[in-house]
């Protein structure tokens, strides 16, 4: 059993950890930069130490940083939460290699799905189906050419080391092929250090369904159904909910008996979400992020289950507390994504919170390192809080929903909250027709239109 655990990490994640670890019995340590010095993070931990200056290349990055506030404090893990380190497998190793244990999966699981060739080619023999494309790097425009043709166009020419949507580019025909290959491997080269990128089929109206998996490490995995994350603005999910509204049991149970089975076979160790393209009944892999994801709590929620607490478990070396058997979905939940900015440009917008008051009720949930007098730091991601409800079916869920987006108060700043006022408006929304594409859509016809 570990006595005492450091997050690594920042904001609403961290507090969510440190929450999951008091339950448990376990103290915490939190890390942070000298512009948290005053974050609720800091202040509900049982320690803290300041690793740095405010670029977060210079502190939550910082790997010497942290593996030094363990040794002056005694922290026997670290807990990644998501982004900063929570996928990096160098950290991982370096953490391991200190004697101290990485609450999440190994360094080689994270460096097999942190490259996304290895990760389809992994998949793909894991019997987990892929989306038509490439069998791994492309290296010239000639070879993208006959691949278009050979794939059908629409294509999409993606950067091997990509993510949050840099580094991909559409090529609807063969005279669009030069432009968007040469475009995603100068933005995979700029952002990512490495220019090599791979080209799959480009589906025209898929929804966007990971697959919540959790293993033992030891040949034993089980998987929490799906989430619909399709609405995105610029490949950013701002929506979620579970069940996906568009999946069948006999789909849920097929897809998420091969995603528990693969990472079974590959002994994963604790969470993980294996994403996929969904259209027309077909399942495609995306990735698999190899983390704790930020929507994480309307699996949650309609589980009766905390992954963070069974992150622990495991990584101390216990068994899974629950089997496929004992989960069983129960109603509907909705997680919408806060963030300090401005709209319709969706600038980001720092700043002092004059007035926080967070909705409650049954089946609301607040997750937020917000509180009167707090000022946003502009050195880090936008997102203030999460919004997540739950209730017996869709239609319920969406009816608590706004009326918990009626009492959240957020003063000071801007935010995103006007948002998602609009969009419960939408028949779309409500009949949950929508697919990854209709966000933008929507936005340029409406918000950044009259904007």
């Amino acid at each position: 059993m570990f006595d005492k655990i450091l997050i690594a990490n920042r904001g609403e994640i961290a507090l969510r950890v440190i929450r999951a670890a008091r339950e448990m019995g376990i103290q915490t340590v939190a890390v942070h930069s000298t512009a948290d010095a005053d974050a609720m993070h800091v202040r509900m931990a049982d320690e803290s130490v300041c690793i740095g200056p405010p670029p977060g290349t210079d502190s939550y990055l910082s790997i010497p940083a942290i593996i030094a506030a363990c040794e002056v404090t005694g922290a026997q893990a670290i807990h990644p939460g998501y982004g900063f380190l929570s996928e990096n497998a160098n950290f991982v190793q370096i953490v391991e290699d200190h004697d101290l244990t990485f609450i999440g999966p190994t360094a080689e699981h994270i460096r097999i799905m942190g490259d996304k060739i290895t990760a389809k080619d992994t998949m793909k023999k894991l019997g987990v189906p892929c989306v038509p494309g490439s069998d791994g790097g492309v290296a010239t425009l000639d070879e993208a050419k006959r691949l278009g043709e050979e794939i059908g166009y629409p294509v999409i020419i993606k950067a091997t080391a990509g993510g949050g949507g840099r580094g991909m580019k559409v090529a609807n025909s063969a005279a669009e092929m030069e432009h968007a290959f040469m475009t995603a491997r100068s933005e995979g080269k700029a952002a990512f250090g490495n220019d090599e990128v791979y080209i799959e089929k480009y589906l025209q109206k898929p929804r966007h369904i990971e697959i919540q998996v959790f293993g033992d490490g030891k040949g034993r995995a089980v998987h929490l159904g799906e989430r619909d994350c399709s609405l995105q603005r610029r490949h950013q999910k701002v929506f979620e909910e579970a069940p996906g509204p568009c999946i069948t049991e006999e789909e849920r149970a097929r897809i998420g008996k091969t995603c528990a089975e693969a990472v079974a076979a590959i002994n994963y160790t604790g969470a993980g979400t294996i994403e996929f393209l969904y259209e027309d009944g077909e399942f495609y892999f995306i990735e698999m992020n190899t983390r704790l994801q930020v929507e994480h709590p309307v699996t949650e929620a309609i589980f009766g289950v905390d992954l963070v607490q069974e992150q622990i478990r495991v990584a101390e070396g216990h068994p899974m507390s629950f089997t496929q058997d004992d989960l069983q979905i129960n109603g509907h939940a909705i997680e919408v994504r806060i963030n300090a900015e401005r709209l319709p440009d969706f600038a980001p917008r720092p700043g002092t919170i004059t007035q926080f008051h967070a909705p409650g009720g049954l089946g609301v949930r607040m997750d937020s390192a917000l509180y009167d007098g707090y000022t946003i730091p502009p050195y880090y991601d936008s997102l203030i809080g999460k919004l997540i409800v739950h209730g017996k079916d869709r239609h319920a869920a969406l009816t608590r929903l706004n009326r918990a987006l009626g009492e959240l108060i957020v003063d000071g700043v801007e935010t995103t909250v006007p948002l998602f006022h609009a969009l419960l408006q939408e028949p779309d929304i409500q009949a949950g027709n929508y697919s990854i594409h209709w966000l933008e859509k929507w936005l340029a016809a409406n918000l950044e239109q009259s904007g």
